[in-house]
């Protein structure tokens, strides 16, 4: 009886989950369920999932409306029915075609019109919808005549009296209007919920026709769709075996281009994963990403195929990845393997520049109707929740900005807020829009239609309507296209070593940046400002606790960086065991014989499995299960605790004692969703060693690659340093030597015209555009004759110093444009047929104080260049001790004065505590801790230059001063507000600083990890 059921997947309409919705059919013995989402399909494949699961026949259909006006339900009468409505629906989100009064023809869809839309002429497969309070109409001869094409219309919105009001919120959320505005046919009818069969059976007991019209139709259709069946596509070639054939000749190709040594073990390697790729039919998928990949390569891209992909040798052979599986002993079961119930799916990062390139060649060679990028639902998050509740409640801002930044239990108590919260809570979960998977492509080997229909976000791709999640349940497995600026940066610092030094560095050699000594040195001491992935504070510290001085080591460091191992305190355990080798013992058999790379500690997700499989003695099953767990997948993660207990178990069987079992699963619990695999550690530390050859030999190549591709953890006034301390000489931007990006000539590093936040693009590449095509301004009045400019622009450029070719003082160059620009007409510029002689000024002399320059740029690129920010200092004290000295002073007090970079936010039960990172006068870095007792009284005052008092400490190489005090040092009054003191401070506070926020609590000291380093523990 139930044709018309929503999910909360009709988007600010319906209230329930699918599953909620399933089991309140089954609770009251419901054998037929249709699913019929509003303009969507998101949900059916997981309602086909839970009818099956409880016995219910699923149907699936979709309903249509336009503007918030039902047209009709389209119900499936088979699966590729789906795909007719599917197609109609994309139609209309991709290519805006209006959505029809009436339905058009359908195969195998049937229709159901509401009895106000009723077309004058009805189809064999079109039928008319009756609600329960519209049965009076039928006395009426032009409904009379109609019944026998009637059947039962009871929709189903949602369960409970709270749920109608959280649909009518829903519903003003969605017109963005008050509750108490909402009108009848904004809202869904009050009887949108579940009732008995045989209670709206006996409210039809008159019209035994259309009760039994209703029965058919259910009965005629069905829902039948194969979870098995691989719905990627099936052949690169044309065949299987072509396809077998291909990649045969390939991987053997590359054999001999990879492998100069251990020929015949890479060979046997290749053989034996050659095999299991052809029985799980996986070489089109090997072929497409090498097809991509190849692409890549002919328009010069740069990639990176990471993730576990790089396990396997034949990625490695056919230039997938570029890390080689057996010098650091990856196994290829990790990435493919018979037992696996999912195939995996290949990660490559491209340049953010070139993502959109590689996006393209996708959709054009395997063709739009079969490439859509994957959806992902966007649910309410908790600042949204209570915005958009309270707005539909009548809210006021200040009060809507009290609910979204205090927590519930600090709000007030009136009602209205509390009737909030109440449907606040309820709405946890609930999705709110649909949008793209940041780098999910599926490519297909049917049309994409007959599964989804398509639409067309902002970003102009389109996207299914199901997340990854349903298109992994489907086999419908997505590629992963990434992108990210550390490419861009590598490829453009390659790019410009060759224009400035005529050198060509083949980087993707990875051979010349494993062993490089002075990179290892770099490694070691943390001096990796700028390098993908290992330039955080956390990292540089962590490389330096190490004395990372090798490629193993940073394959390490980029696992136990992450937070489950970091959290768990292995990271402090694993930096122990590598600085004292002989003061641990392993605490069983199976942790020394498959973890002593890590010395017993569970580093990457390729651990976890050995140790559950060895150790615990769990099934193939169960390890792909705490695979899935690893890789943060949210459904598996439930399934952990169902592992638990076989662990348990079996590790009982093996005779291990309780206490170790628990230790041992204790550390598995940890990674849960927060390690990396082994090869995605090694992509990582290929990249960032790559980005550190670079920096180490080709400094202000690298560094003005960095800034162009907008940087990396920091913000570009760090890079800007680094590259002065790299010996480069920073020029502010100068409209005859500047570009649109930052440019070197030698080493002369003039900024680019982008990083002046006041000057539209558009102008900035106009002002480079002209001056290649006319050359060089001869004069501020030739520039303004030539560049379409108002005043405020010239000032902009004038207060930067991009006019100071004609040796004119700042103020006298103000003058002048003013003098120009009152007399000149727009319409004449560029139309002089005889160059005017430039007019020349007599103004007085006006003259500028010391470091107003500085300030100009302090307000126009947020950081002074001209000069240090400690030159800006009232006093001309520089600190008692300075970095380079810092490892004498363990334990000790010692005073800095230092320039404030960067702070991370860290909870703590005692109250926020923050990590900070400072340089010197000298331009060192280094880092502070700041604990709730001390920033109760000295608390950070934004960015600037600071005071600081505290106790060193040395933790493994590795200096971090423990802040008792600190103050913020004034600096000198702005001069160029010598006659308004109530601006001279006010350009202080545009003083920048990098705050991050983390919700993680401080990793454990070293007395609370609890890992036993002596086995007679046990």
């Amino acid at each position: 009886m139930f044709l018309n059921c929503h999910s909360f997947h009709s988007l600010r309409y319906g209230t329930l989950s699918v599953k909620d919705l399933v089991q309140q059919a089954h609770s009251l013995g419901i054998k037929e369920l249709a699913l019929t989402d509003i303009n969507t399909v998101t949900a059916i494949y997981e309602f086909k999932k839970e009818c099956e699961n409880v016995g219910i026949k699923p149907v699936a259909g979709i309903e249509v409306r336009k503007e918030n006006r039902l047209l009709y339900i389209a119900i499936a009468k088979e699966f590729s029915g789906i795909g007719e409505v599917n197609r109609l629906l994309t139609d209309h989100n991709c290519n805006g075609t209006e959505l029809s009064e009436t339905a058009p023809a359908f195969d195998n869809v049937l229709i159901i019109y509401p009895i106000n839309n009723i077309p004058s002429k009805l189809k064999n497969n079109e039928f008319i919808g009756v609600r329960e309070e519209e049965l009076n109409l039928l006395i009426r001869p032009e409904f009379r005549k109609l019944i026998p094409k009637m059947v039962i219309l009871h929709p189903v919105t949602f369960s409970t009296k709270k749920q109608y009001n959280l649909h009518k919120i829903l519903r003003a959320i969605d017109n963005n209007t008050l509750l108490s505005k909402l009108t009848d046919l904004d809202v869904c009818s009050p009887s949108e919920y579940f009732k008995t069969e045989n209670s709206i059976i006996e409210v039809f007991q008159r019209y035994p026709e259309i009760i039994e019209n209703t029965k058919k139709l259910l009965e005629s259709c069905s829902f039948e769709f194969d979870f098995e069946k691989v719905r990627n596509k099936q052949f690169y070639t044309k065949s299987k075996e072509s396809d077998v054939k291909l990649l045969k000749r390939l991987a053997y190709l590359g054999l001999k281009k990879r492998y100069s040594y251990d020929y015949e073990t890479a060979k046997t390697r290749v053989e034996k994963e050659l095999k299991v790729i052809d029985e799980l039919n996986f070489c089109s998928y090997f072929l497409i990403t090498w097809d991509i990949v190849r692409y890549s390569n002919r328009m010069g891209f740069m990639h990176v195929g990471r993730g576990s992909g790089a396990n396997s040798i034949v990625s490695y052979c056919i230039g997938i990845t570029d890390i080689c599986p057996l010098e650091l002993d990856l196994y290829f079961e990790r990435f493919l393997n018979l037992n696996r119930k999912s195939p995996p799916d290949f990660d490559v990062d491209w340049s953010w520049q070139n993502r959109d390139t590689i996006l393209e060649y996708i959709f054009k060679r395997y063709g739009k109707d079969h490439v859509a990028f994957c959806g992902t639902n966007v649910e309410f998050k908790y600042k949204s929740r209570f915005r958009e509740v309270g707005k539909t409640f009548g809210l006021p801002k200040d009060e809507l900005d009290e609910l979204t930044k205090k927590p519930m239990e600090a709000h007030e108590t009136n009602s209205v807020v509390q009737t909030i919260h109440k449907y606040v809570q309820l709405m946890q979960k609930f999705p709110n829009q649909r949008s793209m998977h940041a780098c999910g492509i599926l490519i297909s080997e049917e049309p994409i239609t007959n599964f989804s229909a398509l639409e067309m976000p902002p970003k102009g791709f389109p996207i299914v309507q199901f997340d990854m999640d349903v298109a992994e349940d489907m086999k419908l497995e997505k590629l992963d296209i990434l992108s990210q600026r550390g490419l861009g940066t590598i490829k453009d610092t390659v790019d410009l070593i060759k224009k400035t030094r005529g050198i060509d560095v083949d980087i993707r050699d990875t051979r010349i940046s494993k062993d490089e000594q002075k990179a290892n040195e770099y490694l070691a001491i943390g001096k990796t400002i700028g390098c993908f992935y290992i330039e955080s504070p956390a990292m540089r510290g962590l490389l330096r606790r190490l004395k990372c001085d090798n490629y193993r080591i940073l394959v390490a460091a980029s696992s136990i960086i992450r937070p489950g191992v970091a959290q768990s305190g292995m990271m402090r355990e694993y930096i122990f065991r590598h600085n004292h080798p002989d003061q641990f013992q392993y605490f069983h058999a199976v942790f020394e014989e498959n973890l002593k790379e890590t010395y017993g500690i569970m580093v990457y997700q390729e651990d976890v499995i050995k140790i559950a499989q060895y150790f615990g003695g769990l099934t193939h099953a169960d390890g792909d299960i705490l695979r899935r767990a690893m890789s943060g997948k949210e459904r598996s993660i439930e399934q952990l605790h169902k592992v638990k207990a076989n662990f348990f178990n079996s590790c009982r069987n093996q005779g291990h004692s309780e206490a170790l079992t628990a230790e041992a699963f204790r550390q598995i619990e940890s990674f849960a969703g927060y390690s990396f695999c082994k090869a995605h550690s090694a992509s990582y530390a290929v990249e960032s060693y790559q980005s550190l050859y670079l920096k180490v030999y080709y400094p202000l190549e690298f560094m003005v690659s960095v800034i162009n591709n907008q940087g990396g953890f920091y913000r570009t006034e760090v890079y800007i340093h680094e590259a002065k301390m790299s010996g480069g000489n920073i020029q502010v931007p100068c409209v005859n030597s500047s570009e649109f990006q930052t440019t070197l000539k030698g080493k002369e590093i003039f900024l680019g015209l982008m990083l002046l936040e006041g000057l539209e693009t558009k102008i900035a590449h106009g002002i480079v555009e002209e001056r290649e095509r006319n050359g060089n301004y001869k004069s501020l009045q030739d520039f303004i004759k030539r560049i379409p400019a108002g005043i405020e622009t010239i000032q902009t450029l004038i207060f930067i110093g991009a006019f100071r070719f004609t040796g004119k003082p700042k103020n006298e160059l103000l003058v002048e444009a003013r003098v120009l620009l009152v007399n000149f007409k727009p319409e004449n510029r560029g139309l002089m047929l005889i160059e005017e002689p430039v007019q020349e000024f007599k103004l007085p002399e006006l003259k500028r104080e010391n470091f107003e320059d500085a300030f100009d740029e302090i307000e126009l690129i947020g950081f002074p260049v001209s000069c240090s920010p400690f030159d800006l200092l009232q006093t001309k004290y520089r600190g008692s001790v300075f970095v380079k000295d810092l490892l004498k002073f363990h334990k000790k007090q010692v005073k800095m004065l230092a320039y404030l970079i960067a702070r991370k936010h860290v909870p703590t039960s005692k109250g926020e505590m923050y990590f900070g990172t400072w340089i010197d006068a000298n331009g060192d870095y280094f880092d502070t801790a700041h604990f709730p007792d001390s920033l109760k009284q000295y608390h950070f005052q934004g960015g600037g230059c600071y005071l600081l008092l505290g106790t060193v400490e040395v933790d493994y190489h590795f200096p971090t001063i423990t802040i008792h005090k600190m103050a913020k040092m004034p600096m000198i009054p702005d001069p160029r507000y010598t006659h308004d003191k109530e601006k001279q401070y006010d350009i202080h506070r545009q003083i920048k600083e990098d705050v991050s926020m983390t919700n993680r609590k401080p990793y454990p000291k070293e007395n609370e990890i609890g890992l036993p380093r002596y086995n007679y523990i046990f």
